[in-house]
């Protein structure tokens, strides 16, 4: 029962119209760019990426694919003391499952370190960066405030030959960590901060994972994003807003030096509540293990949600529906989590699971007799065919299934009561026995032969259907229910996030029951388990002599109910 998944976005164009489509519609017409479109994804490798990443990424692959341009994947690793080779290749991975297709335009910022030097020299001999001594803390207290102009720095006036034998001997390695850094001479008293003279070197005595111990220097962001879209032909720079107060320093830099000169356009984040989005909250949950790992399921990252069941079509539908704001909104995850069940109800085989067992035995049933009656896989496709199921004497149903004492409104099973065993007969419960405590451990039951489902020979009719599984065919597999990760809608709100923590975000089930036909179920399959929810194999734990099953949604939104 294996399935396959799209690897490509649309190739059709769906050019629905927001902002930043509006702007590169009008360059088109004027010809701005030649007619080109090029966008990239620039990602940190500190870390896997979450679902605002899988935003951006649909975002900007979607511009190409609407205006058959050029995307680069590109890393921004200019931080050697936070990156690992691990994050370059979860975020490949990623990227790639989402159906981004780069086509071999795989970039890393440190292939051009070199460029980035050189270009650093320049601005020196034109008396626009200059070395200064000054360490960090003393930095911070002569930039001012957003009310007070900043100071300048005791260095700033040094002269362009003393910059350039400074700078050259950072290289070199002759000076210790913090102790100088290269700044842009711009104004102390601008009123944008970032335009007080900010970093564009600093020394960091520390191997990098691609070029070794070559280099001792890094760029910071500032100064090499907007070198590396110069040096890609990047037309469009897509960012979100917190980097739009950087926008003018993107462009006196790339002004100073004369070159290439793209676009950077921001756009509204991804904010998703009853969870966090920050790359540092997200490690410490892994670090300080609150979390398995950052392919924990209840992760908002790309690989704990794949694990979970997530499917990239719904990924790219959810983003589709977010859409592209200028402003700043909390997006409700429950829209997440309609794009998945929307996507998987017309994808996911349909099975039985009896997740907590109580046992029926039908007193009128022979002894050794087992039936095959007939289910359908999928009532949204009729192509996914049908499927049989054993009917023995002994079954389990779900323990919520029946009460004793029933509240108004329960259609299930209760003393003396009837209810339909889908796809089988109609039962009735006839004496329920109990253990020395007083609790349920089985229910006598008796079945009416003639209401076979999809005979027509019963007009009997009852209100409730149950599910059930055969009590000697059935595969005994753990089950974990996923619910969200916080209990409050913003705990990034609050400094002590961490007590928001959901208790009951995870719920292992070692005795749940599935029905046989999910005996050979593969690894990320998706299974509906009927009136349980969407569920997949994990593909981290699971193994043919255990099988795991991740919910990946319930069937509805029931989160209301347990506030």
């Amino acid at each position: 029962m294996s399935e396959q998944h799209s690897t490509e976005l649309p190739s059709e164009s769906i050019k629905k119209k927001n902002f930043i489509y509006e702007i590169i519609d009008d360059d088109l017409k004027s010809n701005k760019w030649n007619g080109n479109v090029n966008t990239r994804f620039p990602p940190e490798p500190n870390g896997y990426l979450h679902i605002g990443h899988a935003k951006s990424i649909c975002l900007n692959y979607g511009i190409v694919r609407d205006f058959n341009g050029k995307f680069n994947l590109r890393f921004d690793d200019t931080n050697p003391s936070k990156e690992e080779q691990e994050y370059v290749d979860s975020i490949i991975e990623d990227v790639k499952w989402l159906g981004a297709e780069f086509e071999g335009r795989l970039f890393f910022a440190s292939d051009y370190f070199e460029q980035m030097y050189q270009f650093a020299v320049e601005l020196i001999k034109k008396g626009k960066a200059y070395v200064c001594d000054l360490n960090a803390d003393e930095i911070r207290a002569t930039r001012g405030t957003l009310t007070e102009p900043g100071k300048d720095s005791i260095y700033r006036n040094r002269s362009i030959e003393e910059n350039l034998d400074l700078f050259e001997r950072m290289r070199k390695g002759e000076f210790k960590n913090g102790e100088k850094t290269l700044r842009a001479k711009i104004d102390m008293a601008s009123p944008n901060i970032n335009l007080r003279d900010p970093i564009m070197y600093r020394i960091v005595h520390e191997d990098h994972q691609r070029q070794g111990n070559k280099w001792c220097i890094y760029p910071t962001y500032d100064w090499a994003h907007g070198l590396e879209d110069s040096l890609e032909k990047i037309t469009h720079s897509i960012c979100t807003l917190e980097f739009e107060n950087h926008r003018p320093l993107y462009d006196w830099f790339l002004n100073e030096l004369g070159v290439y000169h793209p676009q950077q356009i921001e756009f509204a984040r991804l904010n998703l509540n009853y969870t966090v989005m920050s790359k540092r909250k997200l490690l410490q949950l892994v670090k300080e293990n609150f979390v398995d790992d950052w392919d924990d399921p209840r992760m908002p990252t790309i690989s704990g949600l794949r694990r979970r069941g997530y499917t990239p079509e719904a990924l790219r539908d959810f983003a589709e529906n977010v859409g592209v704001a200028k402003r700043d909104a909390q997006t409700d995850i429950s829209l997440l989590e309609f794009s998945i069940r929307n996507d998987l109800n017309k994808r996911a085989q349909r099975a039985m699971a009896v997740l907590r067992p109580l046992k029926i035995v039908l007193t009128n049933y022979a002894e050794n007799q087992v039936e095959e009656l007939e289910a359908v896989n999928n009532p949204e496709d009729a192509s996914m065919g049908k499927r049989n199921l054993p009917f023995s004497r002994e079954l389990f149903i779900e323990q919520s299934d029946f009460m004793e004492i029933p509240p108004k409104g329960f259609h299930r099973l209760v003393p003396g009561g009837e209810v339909r065993l889908r796809y089988a007969y109609i039962i009735k419960c006839d004496e329920v026995i109990k253990n020395e405590t007083g609790e349920v451990i089985e229910l006598r039951c008796s079945f009416d032969p003639e209401t076979k489902s999809g005979t027509g020979t019963s007009t009997k009719k009852v209100k409730g259907t149950i599910h059930w599984v055969s009590a000697k065919q059935a595969v005994p597999v753990e089950v974990r229910l996923y619910d969200r990760l916080f209990t409050i809608e913003n705990p990034a709100s609050d400094e002590n996030w961490l007590k928001f923590l959901n208790p009951h975000s995870l719920e292992i089930i070692s005795d749940a029951l599935v029905e046989p036909s999910l005996r050979n179920a593969k690894i990320g399959e998706h299974i509906q388990f009927e009136r349980n929810g969407y569920f997949c194999v994990d593909s981290k734990i699971s193994t043919p002599d255990k099988l795991v099953f991740n919910r990946t949604v319930t069937l509805k939104d029931s989160w209301t109910s347990k506030k």
